[in-house]
């Protein structure tokens, strides 16, 4: 369906797309969604609603400009042969069937046929076979570049190390965890009181980041194939037709249980209802079926969007949903000093896990849904992630309900919460001194996207600032052997493992010490444009508004942000520690070519690049000493242009600015 005309401010539309990469870092780099499914792509929804308005925002950060998931570092990184695209989301038989009419139109009036498959709900893989021999396996990573998974692999018993072929072929699948290993492997870190799993894909996402292929060999793992990367060289000429293909190869594969050949859309939703019915009977997890036009000569002459096959969408079970009681409310105090109210929950089973707790986001979705303690609340869990309260039911609210009011103080450090004008969020404003921001902080510090100081756990760290040993981040790098010897389980070996990692932790990429810092609005995305833009701490440290507001991606918001943190004397003096604890932030060097036909000329981009992603082009323009502006005025020299360029184009012919497609520029370069 074509999406509604939506109205939103620029600085909403930003904020989306923060949203949104944040909720990408937690789900593809962490294996820790906090959202559904469903959430997340109404959120992309959105951005492409005002995109498609206002087509001059396109931001550089957005989700519509890059195929989200990004490569881990600790593995080599390899070039897909074939984009591992991502697929578009439905979830209704009115979309399924916008599908099968644009297919129809697109392919003409023949008699389509498709193919419906179930929809794994784990991590996509392509592996590479060449004379039989298993060669080389990557993951998705960002769509155009993997790690090298290769050894994993190889330690994942159903994925055969040879198969019967002497062609070089390569196979796309996806790698999950049977619910039976998945139990077996919660129980046993339950019993060393480590961090449970949240659910099977996350578990397997995580055992293939494992840097020892013994220990991957210990997850069981298992592994499903469904397609060719390379269709053109299939040996098969239907989808259909390709899952009997790798099974006869020795492939781990669909049964015909699970692939239906379909002419309708009722079929296929036939096809859908019966499969969902029958989900939790399944020994693993899946959150859909996947539609594809059958004939794979089609795939070709449909070709793809950005990010996704236009041959080819999924079907997504609606998110399931219990009912259950809220026991009490309690509030939690973020790393900013947000103030989060949790519904504790009498125990209830949904989606195969137990649950106790569900966020309620803050006061207004509170008082907007009027949510009591006592209530009885249906409960929603789409995509395995946080559950939610959906809404109350009013039929079983007695008298002895009892509404719930935010506090006046904060419930770590008592000091009275605020409310800042044009936010939603009620906020603790003791932001140096409030215990549970300060815990909050270090671990958003020692995190992976950020120092990724390993064997630094949310408990160490907790028992760490209740010893008194630590009271910032910068005191981590002043702790000693006697100190950890204090705390609970530490020996010889748990010591020098935490010392050497906090050491090693030492010499870290600037983007990420930047992102590290903690500054509002700055996510992984801002800081690594930042870094790029400053080369150095130093040169960061002496950047100016007009500056800031310069760099590509970094809006007004983050700017502000980044000059109002480092006026602060504190934080200044936080800096100045951890710098002197050693820390040597690695510089962002850009490759300088001389006497460039871009040195002093100014650009700007618009639209959809094809070969580059917008932070790319723009660091090519700049080691050829031009620089990049976001709107075009008589003074812009260059205006770069992908597919749907908006309304800069215009502005730019009136401004008789010189016009570059892309092979226009990369002939330039």
């Amino acid at each position: 369906m074509c999406p509604k005309q939506v109205f939103f401010t620029h600085k909403q539309y930003m904020q989306f797309i923060e949203e949104i990469n944040k909720h990408d870092r937690l789900y593809f780099l962490e294996a820790k969604p906090v959202i559904s499914d469903y959430e997340y792509d109404q959120l992309v929804k959105k951005v492409e609603a005002i995109e498609k308005t206002h087509p001059e925002w396109i931001d550089p950060s957005s989700p519509t400009q890059r195929l989200t998931d990004q490569p881990s570092k600790g593995f080599i990184q390899v070039k897909h042969r074939t984009p591992m695209l991502s697929l578009s989301n439905t979830y209704s038989q009115e979309e399924v069937e916008d599908f099968i009419k644009r297919m129809q139109k697109w392919l003409g009036p023949q008699n389509l046929q498709f193919c419906a498959e179930l929809k794994m709900d784990g991590v996509a893989i392509t592996v590479c076979y060449e004379d039989g021999k298993l060669l080389q396996a990557l993951t998705r990573g960002d769509g155009k570049v993997g790690d090298d998974i290769t050894a994993n692999i190889k330690a994942i018993r159903s994925i055969p190390l040879y198969i019967q072929t002497k062609e070089k072929i390569e196979v796309r699948g996806e790698v999950f965890m049977l619910h039976r290993v998945f139990q077996k492997l919660n129980q046993s870190k339950l019993a060393i009181g480590d961090e449970l799993w949240a659910n099977p894909r996350n578990a397997a996402a995580g055992s293939l980041k494992l840097l020892d292929a013994n220990q991957v060999a210990k997850r069981s793992l298992s592994a499903v194939f469904y397609a060719f990367a390379n269709e053109a060289e299939a040996p098969c000429t239907t989808q259909y037709d390709c899952h009997h293909h790798l099974n006869s190869l020795g492939l781990p594969s669909f049964s015909d249980a699970y692939i239906k050949r379909c002419n309708t859309a009722d079929e296929i939703m036939d096809f859908a209802r019966q499969i969902e019915k029958n989900r939790h009977q399944l020994a693993f997890d899946i959150d859909g079926i996947v539609i594809k036009i059958d004939l794979l000569k089609d795939h070709a002459e449909l070709g793809v969007t950005g990010k996704s096959p236009r041959w080819a969408i999924a079907y997504k079970f609606a998110p399931e949903q219990a009912e259950t009681q809220i026991r009490d409310i309690t509030v939690q105090v973020g790393r900013t000093g947000v103030l989060t109210p949790v519904a504790e929950l009498e125990p209830v089973l949904l989606a195969g896990s137990t649950i106790a707790r569900a966020t309620l986001h803050n006061r207004e979705e509170i008082e907007r849904k009027d949510i009591r303690i006592k209530d009885y609340v249906i409960i929603e869990k789409g995509g395995d992630v946080i559950p939610k309260v959906l809404q109350v039911n009013l039929k079983k609210r007695t008298k002895s309900s009892i509404p719930w009011h935010m506090p006046h103080f904060c419930p770590s450090c008592g000091s009275k919460v605020v409310h800042y004008e044009g936010e939603v969020a009620m906020k603790c404003p003791n932001t140096k001194n409030c215990p549970e921001q300060v815990m909050r902080k270090i671990f958003f510090f020692a995190s992976k996207d950020a120092m990724n100081i390993e064997h630094l756990g949310d408990k160490v760290i907790k028992q760490l600032i209740e010893k008194k040993l630590i009271k910032s981040a910068a005191d981590l790098y002043l702790l000693t052997k006697e100190d950890l010897a204090q705390l609970e389980g530490f020996k010889e070996k748990s010591i020098q493992n935490l010392l050497k990692s906090i050491d090693k932790s030492r010499h870290v990429n600037l983007e990420r010490f930047i992102l590290a810092l903690g500054i509002k609005y700055v996510g992984e995305g801002s800081a690594e444009l930042l870094a790029q833009a400053a080369r150095t701490m130093d040169g960061l440290l002496r950047m100016r508004m007009e500056d800031l507001q310069q760099i590509q991606g970094i809006g007004e918001k983050t700017a502000i942000a980044v000059i109002e943190y480092f006026k602060d004397p504190d934080h200044l003096q936080e800096l100045q520690a951890l710098l002197k604890s050693g820390i040597k932030p690695q510089s962002m060097q850009t490759i300088q070519i001389e006497n460039h036909r871009f040195a002093n000329k100014i650009f700007v981009l618009t639209g959809t690049l094809k070969e580059y992603s917008r932070t790319d082009a723009t660091l090519l323009i700049k080691e050829r000493g031009g620089r990049v502006t976001n709107s075009v005025s008589r003074n812009t020299d260059y205006l770069l242009i992908g597919e749907d360029p908006g309304s800069k184009l215009a502005k730019a012919q009136e401004c008789k600015v010189h016009i570059l497609n892309e092979q226009a520029f990369k002939n330039l370069l």
